[in-house]
């Protein structure tokens, strides 16, 4: 049963640290995402 336990904390341990890169990476697009679209704002602002 200890064992068991064991492989299962790994098992969550590697679910997590996926989930934190996962998250990271879509940060990373959301920011890319808000930049062209600051940089779209901001070049319309200046062609009137």
């Amino acid at each position: 049963m200890k064992t068991m336990m064991t492989y299962i904390m790994l098992l969550c341990l590697g679910f997590s640290a996926t989930a934190c890169n996962t998250v990271e990476g879509l940060g990373r697009d959301i920011e890319a995402g808000g930049d062209a679209i600051e940089d779209t704002a901001h070049d319309a602002k200046h062609n009137e």
